[in-house]
């Protein structure tokens, strides 16, 4: 279908959905179809050398020269190592926010506009730690503020709580992965070793891991969020801290399957009655 026959209304609908999806710009006036066969190499076959022709020389191969040491690749164990010890170093959460922007080990930062290190109040009493930021959160500097974060607002405004007095909200990557696309085992375990301290410094009463990727990442597990949703854990910490730890559903997940905002409803009430009972 001719896009330049839709309607205004819809051509703007279909750019915001491209841009939503990572596809925010042009790399050429046409499609390049990349499974078609290139075209057939017409082969000459070889003359037959002159009868009397003397034997050519053989030419000795030249030895390879001696391989160059390879560079240590971006996601290297080393780089992990050093989020540890830079993370380690930290003992404010302005300081880690400092590091964390300063910090040129993950390849996403070269693709992302924006650090996104937070938003909420620090030392609240919930932690709300997520996977990565999106298209609005990548634009705008902070977490959870696309149409999924709009949604989490309003899951904890109906318990009587806000990001402005009771969240403090976070990932466990700081750059957008490009077209939103699942981070790396490597980007997350570099980004992870800040997250966890991230949290020893936020000191939270409890942590909500949403989704399964952070909460796989942050409980080190392979269970899927069908099976840890809805049932405590607790997450031990490098600096001995121990904090109760409620996995659910993404709200973007819940965006996509409407019928599974019901059990996010149940977390909802455990986390708030794990609260008052903690004080």
């Amino acid at each position: 279908m001719d896009a330049t026959a839709l309607p205004h209304e819809d051509l703007a609908a279909l750019l915001k959905w491209y841009v939503d999806h990572g596809l925010d710009e042009t790399i050429g006036e046409e499609a390049v179809d990349r499974f078609a066969l290139p075209p057939p190499v017409a082969v000459t076959p070889p003359s037959a050398p002159p009868r009397n022709a003397a034997a050519p020389t053989p030419i000795r191969a030249a030895m390879p020269p001696p391989l160059a040491r390879a560079p240590v690749p971006l996601e290297s164990p080393q780089l992990v190592e050093d989020a540890r010890e830079i993370a380690r170093r930290c003992t404010t959460i302005a300081e880690l926010e400092e590091a964390v922007r300063a910090f040129e080990g993950c390849a996403l930062k070269r693709t992302a506009k924006n650090t996104v290190f937070a938003d909420g109040v620090a030392g609240a009493p919930i932690m709300v730690v997520g996977e990565a930021p999106g298209a609005d959160e990548d634009r705008l500097g902070k977490p959870f503020v696309g149409v999924s974060g709009q949604l989490l607002d309003r899951m904890f405004a109906a318990l009587g709580m806000s990001r402005e007095r009771d969240l403090y909200i976070t990932n466990i990557l700081f750059w957008r992965p490009p077209g939103n696309r699942t981070p790396t085992l490597a980007e997350q375990s570099i980004c992870l070793a800040f997250t966890r301290r991230h949290i020893e410094l936020a000191r939270p009463k409890l942590l909500v891991l949403a989704g399964g990727t952070a909460a796989k990442a942050v409980l080190d597990t392979t269970e899927g969020i069908m099976r840890l949703r809805g049932k405590w854990t607790t997450l031990k910490l490098d600096d001995g801290t121990e904090v109760p730890t409620m996995p659910t559903f993404h709200p973007a997940f819940l965006l996509r399957t409407p019928a599974s905002k019901r059990q996010s409803w149940l977390d909802l009430l455990a986390i708030d009655k794990k609260l008052k009972e903690l004080g």
